[in-house]
């Protein structure tokens, strides 16, 4: 099983103070920006397309998420990420919805065709859409895949060179050779809206001193689930989880320890 070296990865944030660039959905900014702050990291939600080159300039990873699109801002994230391309700066795609509608679903191909995403997350429905796999998404929920999502993972992370990501009960990580499972995490987490978006930012925060590997999907999402597991004790119920996590998160990047998480090898 391989062992994900959390605790030197927040340490390097603590001392680096890594810029991370969101243009994100609008529905949960605010919970993106303050994960992304109690990681370590410094979030910049900078979505006008005059100076959205500028911005990523000076980042350390950017964050892209059409949880909330229009033509104009899948314009300013196509902008944003091809100067991220030429700069060498990891870019995270977070395709929310996809599958849900037409006009989604073509909008994050645009993407996919304008820009090299190097970590493309979303639920088993997002992912399988993108593959070209039967699924049902409603909304931004995942009903049903026609295909078991390891494989869907492996087999898109080969076609596009990139690390995919599924969130949900199990989350799984694939560059296309390795594919691991991470089975941390907290139901609950699944009842509160925007944990998705945050660990998309969450992704960016660790990939922005990890560089584009599946080491640092891996490690974000053990390190996010692993919080959510010890907020959700400490909860009562949805209602005062957020302010949970975002506890456990900061005491986990204040004092990191030598924690040590596993992934497991999926076949």
């Amino acid at each position: 099983m391989p062992s994900l070296a959390i605790s030197a990865t927040l340490q390097t944030i603590a001392r680096k103070k890594p810029l991370i660039h969101h243009l994100t959905n609008w529905v949960t900014i605010n919970d993106c920006a303050q994960i992304t702050r109690h990681w370590g990291c410094l979030p910049v939600m900078a979505h006008a397309i005059e100076e959205v080159e500028e911005m990523v300039s000076i980042a350390s990873a950017l964050v892209l998420n059409i949880g909330t699109l229009t033509t104009e801002f899948i314009d300013a994230m196509a902008l944003a990420g091809r100067k991220a391309n030429a700069r060498g700066i990891p870019v995270v795609l977070d395709v929310v919805g996809a599958g849900a509608t037409r006009f989604r679903t073509e909008q994050a191909r645009r993407l996919l065709d304008e820009v090299h995403i190097d970590f493309l997350k979303g639920n088993a429905g997002e992912i399988a859409t993108m593959a070209g796999v039967e699924a049902e998404v409603r909304g931004v929920e995942s009903i049903s895949v026609g295909e078991e999502p390891a494989a869907v993972a492996r087999r898109l992370a080969s076609q596009l060179h990139t690390v995919v990501v599924i969130t949900g009960a199990e989350d799984i990580v694939s560059d296309g050779q390795r594919t691991w499972g991470l089975a941390y995490g907290h139901e609950l987490m699944g009842r509160v809206v925007g944990t998705g978006c945050m660990s998309s930012s969450t992704v960016g925060c660790f990939a922005s001193v990890r560089g584009k590997s599946l080491g640092a999907a891996a490690e974000a999402l053990a390190a996010y689930g692993w919080a959510g597991g010890r907020a959700a004790a400490k909860a009562a119920g949805p209602g005062d989880f957020v302010p949970c996590f975002f506890n456990e998160i900061t005491r986990l990047a204040a004092r990191p320890g030598d924690l040590m998480l596993e992934a497991e090898a999926l076949s």
